[in-house]
């Protein structure tokens, strides 16, 4: 299949790089006037679906919001990852998995292989069971044309205790850094190995270019702004996805308000790194 960096890079080109996290937040559902369940739960994310997957290059469904709901709220993620992507929409599954052995392949058949009904363009995944932990779901992206974006230095508080120890020289974000520009090394356009890094971390000295996307949550309503990621990622901002959710879902429940406001975002970052 053709790996998951082409058909980004494509999807760049074609629809922007502006990502739309589809995250049914309970207070959302109640903004929209539904209640907190799954009938409106499905309601919520389809509509979503109907209205920014045509008109965006990836959309981000949060697992967490679905799983809540036990297999039927599972069962509307399912939906949302097959019309999403038959609207033309790349779908980042955000859930974070990281784990060993069988249990991380069984993670990577889930999110990764085509025939799943959660298979999905892109996973992402904690590697803070050590790199290497990740092969099962390196080895099935690269088998089945996916992605996998790696938590590396995210913008919550408690991120830093980890993220920024140091090993030696580097720091961990800094070796995971690294493992992403080799598992990279040599794809063009971009590889399909990125990086999750908040969009208000503030500032880093770490090496953003890893030749390989980066994911970038905390725009928008979190604080994160166009400027913001020009200073922290600099040149590597030309393969940046900025993602925000709420700034988007708050336009609802109407498709005309939702299309139009994801077509502010990915206005607002048309211009990144170029």
């Amino acid at each position: 299949m053709t790996p998951f960096g082409t058909r980004l890079a494509a999807a760049i080109e074609d629809r922007g790089r502006f990502c739309v996290g589809i995250d049914p937040h309970a207070a959302l559902l109640h903004e929209w006037g539904l209640d907190d369940d799954v009938a409106s739960l499905e309601r919520f994310a389809l509509t979503v679906v109907e209205a920014v997957a045509p008109v965006v290059g990836a959309v981000k469904p949060q697992s967490a919001f679905y799983e809540r709901f036990g297999s039927r709220g599972i069962a509307v993620l399912e939906r949302v990852v097959a019309e999403s992507r038959a609207a033309g929409a790349l779908v980042l599954m955000d859930a974070k998995r990281g784990d060993i052995g069988s249990t991380s392949q069984a993670y990577a058949d889930a999110y990764l292989d085509p025939s799943s009904p959660l298979g999905s363009d892109a996973v992402t995944v904690s590697p803070y069971l050590g790199f290497g932990s990740l092969e099962p779901m390196v080895e099935a992206a690269r088998r089945h044309g996916g992605g996998l974006f790696v938590l590396a230095l995210t913008s919550n508080k408690e991120g830093p205790e980890v993220q920024h120890a140091r090993n030696g020289e580097a720091t961990v974000a800094g070796t995971m850094l690294a493992h992403l520009r080799a598992a990279n090394a040599g794809a063009e356009p971009v590889g399909s190995f990125g990086a999750v890094v908040g969009a208000t971390i503030g500032s880093t000295d770490e090496d953003l270019d890893i030749n390989g996307p980066l994911l970038v949550p905390g725009y928008g309503a979190q604080g994160g702004t166009a400027a913001d990621l020009e200073r922290i990622f600099g040149a590597a901002a030309r393969w940046a996805l900025p993602s925000s959710s709420r700034d988007v879902l708050r336009a609802g429940p109407d498709r005309t308000a939702l299309r139009d406001a994801a077509r502010r975002g990915n206005d607002a970052v048309r211009g990144l790194g170029a």
